[in-house]
């Protein structure tokens, strides 16, 4: 019998991640630096909440959790399992586009280990997702390359969002002293340590063609505490923001 206590913990670091990347990713909506990009990042923001929403009815219907729209907007802070990263304000295009990149290249790496996953709804997402996965690595691959070969200043400011971003990033990959073993042995999922170096295997080709210089791995010491509920000062106004319409009446139906 599955560990339903690990499952959802695996679960909601997922979906939170997701919910609050979507929300970054929506805040470019007319703001892009052309039109194409308004269009872009706004539907990979709808897509982004569209995965939170598929594994916040997969807690509920298949493990007994709250109703998606109450969890994802009622939670008090402290109850989120979203990493660093994802919090983080969106600053200049070039850290936006480069969190884009490292986050869609981890939640590719991540789906695709569930293709094998013996929990089912996971399995059967993984296969659901994948063509809009592969959009989002494909646009965010082309956006690297183009900024990063577009003259000293473009790829200086590039290496510098690399430089950023990376240590956030690795903290996607958060292991679960409490839950992961079990995971693993029930073959959900491979487990945080290797999905991420399979991740620094996949971001590793398109940023030396970009001529961007990644740390060794050792080097890199990840950002965590984001899995545990210790988040950064930028998250509970993330979550007042986009609650707000919610909590003027949590009965209402739209």
């Amino acid at each position: 019998m599955m560990n339903n206590a690990a499952l959802t913990d695996l679960i909601i670091k997922m979906a939170d991640d997701e919910l609050i990347q979507g929300h970054r990713n929506s805040e470019w909506t007319g703001l892009g630096p052309v039109m194409e990009e308004d269009i872009a990042f706004s539907s990979m923001a709808q897509d982004k909440i569209g995965h939170a929403w598929a594994l916040y009815r997969m807690l509920h219907e298949d493990l007994g959790g709250a109703d998606p729209d109450s969890f994802a907007f009622l939670r008090p802070e402290k109850d989120f399992k979203s990493s660093h990263l994802v919090e983080m304000p969106n600053g200049e295009y070039d850290f936006s586009l480069m969190r884009h990149f490292l986050f869609d290249q981890a939640e590719t790496i991540r789906y695709e280990s569930l293709q094998d996953s013996s929990f089912e709804p996971l399995r059967l997402l993984s296969n659901k997702v994948k063509g809009e996965l592969k959009y989002h690595t494909l646009h965010a691959n082309a956006w690297i390359m183009q900024l990063s070969r577009a003259g000293e200043e473009s790829y200086s400011r590039m290496q510098q969002a690399l430089n950023d971003t990376i240590a956030l990033a690795a903290g996607l990959f958060e292991p679960s002293p409490v839950y992961e073993d079990a995971l693993i042995a029930e073959k959900v999922y491979p487990g945080e340590t290797a999905l991420y170096h399979r991740w620094l295997d996949r971001i590793y080709p398109v940023l030396v063609k970009a001529s961007l210089n990644l740390p060794e791995a050792g080097a890199i010491v990840p950002v965590y505490g984001g899995r545990q509920g210790i988040h950064t000062p930028y998250l509970q106004p993330l979550l007042k923001e986009m609650s707000e319409v919610f909590n003027l009446d949590t009965e209402a139906r739209w």
